[in-house]
């Protein structure tokens, strides 16, 4: 029996790009392994909270960002230099490029399972003809985490 999305995972659709949509209905269909949407389109406060994870509120002035959101002591999120640049942001085009989805039993430890849905995403994105680059493999050569790529959630089109 095929996995299939629940309805916090839909929720976390709402204005994401339709063909990154289309890929991840796709990968939950032939997946192995089960999971979930967790995050797709990001506020521009949401992208200020983890902007201040592992930074200083100086750090975060630099950036334009209010100090109320540094939080130094907790392990760093993003290392945009940008923290607005994010493909979660809505583009130009009106839709989230970028969602970040966690195996089942929703677990952040990262382990073969990760690698499951991986290989679910890249074939959905093959099928659907859509470009999809993991978090995990920023250069898309297919070596994980050889140059330190660590955001195992993230999967991103590629425009």
């Amino acid at each position: 029996m095929p996995y299939v999305l629940g309805a916090v995972s839909r929720a976390n659709l709402k204005g994401v790009h339709p063909d990154l949509v289309r890929v991840v209905e796709r990968a939950i269909s032939i997946s192995k392994i089960d999971f979930k949407v967790i995050e797709g389109v990001r506020s521009r406060e949401r992208m200020m909270e983890n902007y201040g994870k592992g930074r200083t509120a100086a750090q975060l002035a630099a950036k334009g960002i209010p100090a109320k959101y540094a939080q130094p002591s907790v392990a760093k999120v993003t290392w945009l230099a940008d923290p607005f640049n994010s493909k979660h942001a809505v583009q130009k085009d009106g839709y989230g490029h970028a969602v970040d989805c966690v195996i089942a039993p929703y677990d952040w430890k990262e382990g073969p399972g990760w690698r499951l849905m991986y290989d679910a995403f890249m074939e959905a994105a093959r099928i659907e003809k859509v470009r999809v680059r993991w978090g995990r493999d920023w250069d898309e050569d297919g070596v994980i985490g050889e140059k330190g790529e660590s955001d195992g959630p993230h999967f991103e089109l590629v425009r």
